[in-house]
């Protein structure tokens, strides 16, 4: 609880300095509007959270690493209904004193849709998410697999609200359930988010997204990738700048470490982005 506290004053101290608005959190696309991302993204790590949240060095002096090339899209069907899709390509290893493996295709592909249910100026917007993901190109049994290889449903209820005229961006909630087939636990997922402006074209945004395991899932974990066991918990901090070239066209930097769990990898994911949207 108190790393959770920790987190949530991080998030507060990044909204109190004065994002651009694209499709973000529990707002949909208009009809025909759309919002892709394209990134490239490294991760790091050479500890983990133990079943304790203690961060521990990973055994044998190891190190884990994930690049990849992802594409996030958002596309509105109608003002009230936008559908999306998630896909990455990865090139990961694992190494350590006693072995090294490595691997590299298409990951886990996340297909969802967003419908609001509500939205007034004065309240703000309510919204569910159904999200289906789909196992990537790969194999359960492969060295070092790209995932658990298995299906998760999951149904998310948002809220964001506009700060304005108070403050130049938004807030947004997130709770949602994720059914996991196969051994890996269900889970408990959250999201605390804040956005604003930084002048004309400069944005920020932090993100205090979070998995809570239900610890229903099975207790044997061998496939070699720290970020894919079955039972774990783990908060990530998503810190973002960005800049808007054009009113269709922006950059954005992204640092993301991990700031607390249990029985999963510990580390920290660096990004750079190109987002097109509708002006």
């Amino acid at each position: 609880m108190k790393k959770l506290l920790a987190s949530l004053t991080v998030v507060a101290l990044v909204a109190a300095f004065p994002v651009s608005s694209c499709f973000a959190g529990a707002w949909t696309a208009t009809q025909g509007g759309y919002y892709e991302k394209a990134s490239f993204n490294f991760y790091y790590a050479d500890k983990s959270f133990d079943r304790e949240g203690n961060r521990r060095d990973l055994s044998d002096h190891g190190t884990f690493t994930d690049y990849n090339l992802s594409n996030y899209f958002e596309y509105g069907v109608t003002d009230s209904l936008t559908v999306l899709n998630s896909l990455s390509y990865k090139w990961i290893e694992n190494d350590n004193d006693l072995s090294r493996a490595t691997a590299h295709g298409i990951g886990d592909v996340d297909l969802g849709a967003r419908y609001r249910l509500y939205r007034s100026d004065a309240v703000g917007v309510v919204s569910t998410q159904l999200l289906v993901k789909i196992p990537g190109g790969y194999h359960r049994n492969d060295p070092l697999p790209l995932g658990n290889h298995q299906y998760d449903t999951e149904l998310r209820l948002l809220y964001g609200r506009s700060l304005y005229p108070q403050l130049p961006g938004y807030a947004n909630l997130e709770v949602g359930y994720r059914l996991r087939a196969g051994e890996p636990s269900d889970e408990l997922r959250y999201l605390v988010e804040v956005g604003f402006d930084l002048g004309k074209n400069f944005f920020t945004r932090a993100k205090l997204d979070g998995i809570y395991s239900i610890d229903n899932g099975s207790r044997l974990d061998g496939s070699g990738n720290p970020t894919t066991t079955n039972n774990f918990d783990l908060g990530k901090l998503d810190l973002t700048l960005g800049y808007q070239v054009t009113p269709a066209m922006g950059v954005e930097l992204g640092y993301r470490p991990d700031l607390y769990g249990q029985n999963t990898a510990a580390g920290a994911n660096y990004s750079v982005s190109l987002y097109f949207k509708t002006p």
